[in-house]
């Protein structure tokens, strides 16, 4: 197993997924290790752990499977372009290249949302924090306006 190779248990820990839902990405076609050992373990290379990372990143903001897997072929289309191998033709890089900027303005779009329901949902705890408060004043100067008693 030459240096550059890690094993799945290695790439788990370190990007914070569990094997299982790497073994899934794998099963649905989303990552391919890039080799195995001689015992049959998953081998991974950092191109496919920043790919695993790229998945993960777009997993909260809401995307299916099939938005990951077309935001992947673009970017593996783009790489495609880069380098000395089967070069695809410049109508393939355009369409890559906008399906990347769809991409771009629906996480721009997901993340607005998020930024609204985070701003809701700190306004919601800091009317709780402020009845909390109130509450427990009213409890410390005893509750002057039940009289004290019962």
């Amino acid at each position: 197993m030459g240096l550059q190779h890690k094993q799945i248990g290695e790439v788990a820990e370190r990007i914070g997924l569990s094997l299982r839902t790497i073994r899934y990405y794998e099963e649905v076609g989303l990552v391919t290790p890039s080799a195995r050992s001689q015992g049959g373990f998953r081998l991974y290379t950092e191109s496919d752990i920043a790919r695993l990372q790229l998945i993960k990143r777009m997993k909260p903001l809401g995307f299916a499977l099939d938005e990951m897997r077309s935001l992947l072929d673009a970017l593996d289309t783009l790489d495609a372009a880069g380098s000395d191998e089967e070069r695809p033709d410049d109508a393939s890089r355009g369409a890559a290249l906008d399906r990347l900027s769809m991409f771009e303005s629906a996480a721009e779009e997901r993340c607005e949302a998020l930024r609204d329901q985070l701003a809701m949902a700190e306004e919601f705890a800091d009317s709780l924090r402020r009845e909390v408060r109130r509450q427990q004043r009213g409890i410390r100067s005893g509750d002057v306006r039940s009289g004290g008693a019962r």
